[in-house]
């Protein structure tokens, strides 16, 4: 037969065995009040006798109404999110101010294609907000169930709702920006790799009318600044052949992309590509070297994101939007919505940096 669970030592009892109130009990606990150092070394050390441990968090958190954790709903697996370095960027900066709240995260994966299945495990969470932090769909069926709920919601422009507080990234005119910095070395035949635009996209052609039907908007929006620059360009992006998208957004499935565009005659071939994440213009690089294309002598490469690429000898010409400082605004934005106020949807600044992976025609 299992042992009878042992109640949990209350403050009560260990103000008692410490001879003193509870009140002053708890301020001598806390460290937080005008407590005597000796009253303070008694209090805590009758703490450890009985196995004290600190307030209960459940019943502190029912006093104060919040269960101190906040949802962070990931798209598909956690380990691409971890494998991305500007995901943990932004994660890294909500959890500084998460500390600050305080409140815990806890990050909820969405399974793609099905990601009706993460209210299972919503509904079964007490939680204070939730965050849709990184690159998700137009749409989400876990909006309905947390605006029912009441709790309050922070995205990063999707998934496309007026009732979420939004920071959103001006993904098409970023990429615009990109795309003149190109034209204005005279890049003319431009591809484009991108970012998956359905959740079940595989690592191939695209076409324009994908774009234009695409789940994700951030693929889209970064597609629609591309073609703004070099669609009419009678280039390479007027065929399919020029527009490649990928399953993943990683180096791997980048290179995997570059391929297609890059070994082919040198007619056909682009002299730039602008590639929709960092992690993706590494696999553009890395598949141009084996190809034995310099870069940017004979391949001109750009990303979007702008992290930190260590093992890279070189500088990214990327968009760089501040994955930290992004997640830190985020943060603050929450504690808003926490307090019980709205905050105004916000547009996260993005700069050009130009790096050591685009030059002239030549």
């Amino acid at each position: 037969m299992s042992r009878p669970r042992q109640p949990r030592p209350t403050l009560r009892a260990v103000a008692q065995a410490a001879g003193v109130s509870t009140s002053t009990a708890s301020l001598a606990f806390s460290g937080k009040g005008p407590v005597a150092p000796e009253t303070v070394a008694r209090v805590r050390a009758a703490a450890e006798e009985l196995g004290y441990a600190g307030p209960d968090p459940l019943a502190s958190s029912l006093r104060q109404g919040r269960s101190g954790v906040v949802g962070v709903v990931v798209e598909g697996r956690l380990l691409h999110a971890f494998r991305d370095p500007f995901a943990v960027s932004v994660l890294d900066g909500l959890s500084q101010v998460l500390d600050e709240i305080p409140a815990g995260m806890l990050l909820i994966a969405q399974p793609a294609g099905t990601p009706e299945r993460a209210i299972t495990q919503l509904s079964a969470t007490a939680l204070d907000a939730v965050v849709f932090s990184l690159c998700g769909p137009d749409t989400n069926p876990a909006v309905d169930h947390l605006a029912a709920r009441g709790i309050p919601m922070l995205g990063d422009g999707s998934p496309a709702d007026p009732r979420i507080t939004h920071l959103a990234l001006d993904n098409r005119g970023a990429t615009v920006e990109l795309g003149r910095h190109l034209e204005s070395l005279g890049h003319r035949r431009v591809a484009h790799v991108m970012m998956p635009l359905r959740h079940d996209s595989v690592t191939g052609p695209a076409s324009l009318a994908d774009v234009a039907a695409a789940e994700f908007a951030d693929t889209r929006d970064r597609a629609l600044g591309f073609l703004d620059v070099f669609g009419d360009a009678g280039g390479v992006p007027s065929a399919p052949s020029g527009l490649v998208q990928t399953s993943i957004p990683d180096v791997e499935q980048g290179a995997i992309a570059a391929r297609l565009l890059l070994d082919v005659p040198q007619a056909q071939r682009p002299t730039a590509v602008v590639a929709q994440s960092d992690l993706l213009a590494m696999g553009v690089v890395r598949a141009a070297e084996e190809l034995g294309l310099r870069v940017p002598d004979d391949l001109s490469v750009t990303g979007f994101d702008g992290v930190e690429l260590p093992w890279f000898p070189g500088t990214l010409t990327t968009i760089d939007q501040h994955g930290g400082a992004k997640g830190r605004l985020m943060g603050e934005m929450l504690r808003s919505l926490l307090d019980g106020d709205r905050p105004d949807d916000a547009v996260q600044r993005t700069d050009l940096r130009i790096g050591t992976t685009t030059a002239p025609v030549g």
